[in-house]
């Protein structure tokens, strides 16, 4: 197992929950939003949520803050960046943003569940330009060119 620590920020006098895994098979831990008083996001605006902690991940680590299913879902609530990539040498605090894709205006409040925070190993890899590529069946084929086939 890897330790991850993690620096808990105080404002106003109080410091935030660690972030949890919400089950023992979970992947991911919930980070949850570290405000003052309620942010409201309007309809198709972006917001950087403050969650109140930093990290300091192992050299070869990173961490990906990936959307909560639930509340895209039943909120229209996703990121904006799609996932945020943490590398091992940020020591800021971890933000997330959001962004409403619904037709209503959404309020974050302090400790809502906002994101979910990952953890994985990054290779050491070593950039080596080509004169070409081995040839492989797909090719250069990109968007789509595989149709729009059931599996």
């Amino acid at each position: 197992m890897t330790d991850i620590r993690i620096l808990r920020l105080e404002r106003a006098g109080r410091k935030p929950d660690l972030p949890k895994f919400a089950t023992e098979g979970a992947a991911a831990a919930d980070l949850a939003a570290f405000l003052e008083e309620p942010i409201t996001i309007q309809p198709g605006q972006r917001f950087g949520v403050p969650t109140g902690i930093a990290l300091e991940l192992p050299r070869g680590w990173c961490a990906f803050v990936m959307a909560r299913s639930g509340l895209s879902l039943k909120s229209g609530i996703g990121l904006a960046n799609g996932v945020g990539l943490i590398d091992s040498d940020y020591r800021g605090e971890v933000r997330v943003s959001l962004q409403n894709n619904s037709d209503v205006p959404f309020t974050v409040e302090d400790g809502m569940r906002v994101a979910q925070l990952l953890f994985l190993p990054v290779p050491a890899v070593q950039l080596v330009e080509a004169e070409q590529l081995s040839e492989t069946e797909r090719g250069s084929g990109g968007f789509g060119s595989t149709g729009l086939q059931k599996l």
